[in-house]
């Protein structure tokens, strides 16, 4: 039996992190009361999460993957030792923190009058490294 691990996040918005979810090409299960984990052998885990990926989403012998909402309003992640070395490890949890980061920046701009046209992937010139920029137009 794998042990799950909690992971804070920077997610606050819930709507925002589902999306997100869903643009990694998974369907969460959404919860207004925490529900319980399911282990990869179909066991009830202890570990509760508002926002669940069903395990056989994330792998074949994976377990769910929750996000459990704290008392501060932020997400605590909820992955299992084996996910978090195989099928949801730290590119998945890094293309996961992205698409939300560009949700939420995307939901700010469109509350500041702001209109999302397209993405631009250019070369940061301090670490050389690619970095993507959201392009916005005002529409005020």
């Amino acid at each position: 039996m794998s042990s799950y691990n909690e992971i804070q996040t920077i997610y606050s918005d819930q709507q925002c992190l589902i999306e997100a979810i869903k643009e990694l090409g998974y369907q969460p299960q959404v919860n207004e009361k925490p529900q319980h984990l399911e282990g990869y052998h179909g066991d009830e885990r202890q570990q509760t999460a508002e926002i669940i990926i069903p395990r056989k989403q994330v792998g074949g012998a994976s377990n769910d993957v929750g996000f459990k909402r704290n008392a501060d309003g932020t997400f605590t992640a909820i992955i299992s030792d084996y996910d978090k070395s195989a099928t949801f490890n730290a590119k998945k949890q890094q293309q996961l923190k992205v698409a939300y980061t560009e949700k939420v920046a995307m939901k700010q701009a469109k509350g500041n009058g702001l209109k999302f046209v397209g993405k631009k992937t250019v070369t940061d010139p301090k670490t050389n490294k690619p970095v993507t920029r959201l392009q916005f137009v005002t529409t005020r």
